[in-house]
């Protein structure tokens, strides 16, 4: 091989060789190289709306979690009439009824801050044993949900009528204490508050309960004053749905469709032949401080012009109604008028309540089946609760409570006077969150 064709041969495979390095650079920096993420806040505190919320990530919606585990031991006294019969019994056959609750509650509160206001979605949800062992007496439900937009709300919470009262003891002895599907405006300025309510009565007709509010709050305290018009008066107060809730407490449904304790065959209600609407009113002042610091003082009063689902009450219980509106004897009063008092004093962690009401139903009547009834009077009765709490840690919690009811009936059409009363309490254990 001549030298010429060396020197070519060394050139050909130099060049092939700075080709093959310039291509495997030119690919090289075509390869994306993965770069370092930047760190995200998942978890934004969100302290517009107070303590617990946070944003869900991507959003501006700030959204707050909470709720409680709650262990309760009721025990419920027994219930013997002026003609010797026990209207409440446990299993052994003892005149009183003992037993423990369990209840787990979420509450869910997603808000965000719109042209027409704060836009707020609420959810509430419970689960409950009241059976004890071997028991599959469990309940499931949506206990409260909403919508609200500035003033606006709509959704189903807590009648608009019971907004603001009740007397300071967990059994806080109000009148018409339920929650409805219902929509509602209020008007808030300086303090002072308007709002109107209109409230599915489950009739089925277009006409709805309306309920009406005044109200105002300040650095003493507050005063509130509340109407209610029940467009349908036995829709609520004896109905299928309060059968079978009475039922379920304990009580029996009879073949008729009426509600009867188990030892007995009256369950009190209003005249069914009666049922064209009804009037109420009801006015609340609350005074902070006035005794002493971190005290407060409650009084509340309120009359029905006639019988009205926003006018009732429960007075006795078992032991898994125990704290609950549902009336073990009469699913629930119709209350003519109501006057109560309450009382509530805090020592750092520990607290104490007192309250107490008295009022006077409409006639009541005596059923034995679903068209036969007798009247046995209005009754007047009475009711103190008395309760103290502790706080054990943060967010745990103990409160003993206890509560003794009487009513007198004073009989009317022949029927004997009757008078019930019965002595409750109960042990509560909160961890909430």
């Amino acid at each position: 091989m001549t030298g010429g064709q060396d020197m070519n041969i060394k050139s050909l495979l130099l060049g092939s060789a700075a080709a093959l390095v310039a291509v495997s650079g030119a690919r090289a920096a075509d390869v994306i190289m993965p770069v370092a993420p930047e760190p995200v806040d998942y978890v934004r505190v969100c302290d517009v709306y107070g303590t617990g919320f946070y944003y869900i990530p991507g959003t501006e919606t700030c959204l707050s979690i909470n709720g409680y585990v709650r262990f309760q031991y009721n025990v419920a006294g027994g219930i013997e009439d002026d003609f010797g019969n026990d209207l409440l019994t446990n299993s052994d056959g003892d005149n009183y009824q003992a037993g423990s609750v369990v209840r787990v509650r979420l509450n869910f509160d997603a808000r965000e801050e719109t042209e027409l206001g704060t836009l707020r979605a609420y959810a509430r949800v419970q689960a409950q044993n009241a059976g004890g062992a071997y028991s599959n007496d469990a309940s499931y439900n949506m206990d409260m949900g909403f919508i609200q937009l500035g003033g606006l709300t709509m959704g189903y919470l807590d009648t608009l009528w019971t907004e603001g009262d009740g007397l300071l003891t967990d059994t806080d002895l109000p009148v018409g204490d339920y929650q409805t599907n219902r929509i509602s405006y209020t008007y808030a300025a300086n303090g002072f508050t308007a709002a109107l309510s209109l409230e599915d009565d489950a009739t089925g007709n277009f006409a709805p309960d309306v309920v009406g509010r005044l109200a105002y709050a300040g650095g003493w305290g507050s005063v509130y004053l509340a109407g209610s018009y029940d467009e349908q008066v036995d829709g609520r107060l004896l109905t299928p749905a309060s059968f079978t809730a009475a039922a379920a407490s304990g009580l029996q449904v009879n073949s008729a469709g009426v509600i009867v304790p188990a030892s007995a065959t009256f369950v009190s209600g209003i005249d069914p032949t009666t049922d064209d609407g009804a009037f109420a009113l009801k006015a609340g002042l609350s005074l902070t401080d006035l005794i002493a610091a971190d005290s407060e003082l409650k009084i509340e009063g309120s009359y029905a012009f006639d019988p009205s689902s926003y006018s009732t009450i429960g007075l006795f219980s078992n032991r898994a109604t125990l704290g609950t509106q549902l009336d073990l004897l009469t699913g629930t009063l119709p209350v003519e008028w109501q006057i109560g008092a309450g009382y509530a004093q805090q020592f750092g962690k520990l607290g104490v309540a007192v309250s107490g009401v008295y009022g006077e139903t409409f006639d009541t009547y005596r059923y034995t089946n679903a068209t036969t009834f007798s009247n046995r009077g209005d009754g007047e009765y009475y009711k103190l609760v008395g309760n103290v709490g502790y706080e054990i840690t943060n967010n745990f919690d103990m409160l003993a409570e206890i509560s003794y009811a009487n009513i007198d009936f004073d009989g009317q059409n022949g029927f004997v006077d009757n008078s019930l009363d019965q002595t409750a309490g109960f042990l509560r254990f909160v961890r909430s969150f």
